[in-house]
């Protein structure tokens, strides 16, 4: 009697083990297909992105060594039957290309350091210093990132003009010289930088400009790469202002003095116009693939706090 009773429990518990194990299993499965299907997605995207950037890419090089015949043909041919290589020596005869490089590498490189040192010093200032107002500095420094550059060119050109500044350099890098993206960038990420190591610093009797020099901009190496990087290939690129302050070639810079090639009285050559475009991204382009790694550990060293 006793034993006829004890038998089904066991069972029992077995059916429900196998039960819990199936229901396990079947949860595991899920999960795999959906971090599948997200896998996909992602690549997928990825895939977007790599061809949206690299066939116009593609496209610009391979033009840059076209003939003209080739160029305007329909339907468009990609691979140029004839390499025509002299459309970069035209690039850089055709009109003063070296001294266009010139000026934008006189440009770029005095706006990237003025811009540099002051979002580094502002940032600091708004992170370690105390002083009055310093949150609504903050705010109006946001509120500058959400206005267009486009928006404030009329007074800037009125005020450059008085102050006697056009075709200068002065007239084209002061009005550009704003840093209210450095300064947000690298106030992030000293607000990562744990307390304890600045504190221990201070301690130690560092001043501000110790503090800032030994141990502040030691631990930001990978965000300024990054500040510093994004600055140069945005002044580089910079085409609106230094197309209105420039009046003759003594202060063009590359992205200005690139559309003298274009021919606005008939057909445009464009493979001396391509070859030229790119001749003007490789500085850029060699800087970006040095720097790209420090660059993307940079941008994303002040996500997460501490």
């Amino acid at each position: 009697m006793t034993s006829t009773t004890n038998t089904p429990v066991p069972d029992a518990h077995r059916r429900g083990e196998v039960i819990v194990s199936d229901e396990r299993e079947r949860i595991a499965v899920r999960a795999r297909r959906r971090r599948r299907t997200v896998q996909v997605l992602g690549y997928l995207a990825m895939l977007v992105a790599l061809v949206v950037v690299v066939v116009p890419l593609a496209w610009i090089v391979l033009t840059s060594f076209k003939d003209r015949s080739e160029i305007y043909v329909q339907p468009a041919v990609w691979w140029p039957s004839t390499w025509h290589p002299e459309n970069y020596r035209e690039a850089t005869t055709a009109v003063p290309f070296w001294q266009f490089l010139r000026n934008s590498l006189i440009v770029t490189l005095i706006l990237g350091v003025i811009k540099f040192v002051l979002g580094v010093l502002s940032a600091y200032g708004l992170v370690f210093l105390r002083f009055p107002g310093k949150n609504l500095v903050f705010l109006v420094i946001i509120a500058a990132l959400m206005v267009p550059n486009q928006i404030t060119v009329i007074t800037n050109y009125s005020l450059v003009a008085q102050l006697g500044f056009r075709n200068t350099f002065a007239g084209i890098i002061v009005p550009l010289a704003g840093v209210a993206f450095g300064t947000f960038l690298m106030r992030n990420h000293f607000l990562s930088i744990p307390p304890e190591i600045i504190e221990a610093a201070r301690m130690d009797g560092a001043g501000h400009i110790r503090l800032l020099v030994r141990v502040v901009l030691p631990l930001s190496i990978p965000t300024m790469v990054a500040f510093a990087l994004i600055t140069l290939v945005n002044e580089w690129n910079e085409y609106l202002w230094p197309f209105l302050m420039a009046d003759d070639y003594s202060v063009a810079t590359l992205p200005v003095g690139l559309t003298q090639l274009q021919n606005n009285d008939g057909v445009t050559n464009w493979g001396p116009v391509m070859a030229a475009t790119v001749l003007a991204m490789l500085p850029m382009l060699i800087v970006f693939l040095a720097l790209q790694r420090h660059m993307i550990k940079g941008l994303t060293s002040g996500a997460v706090k501490g």
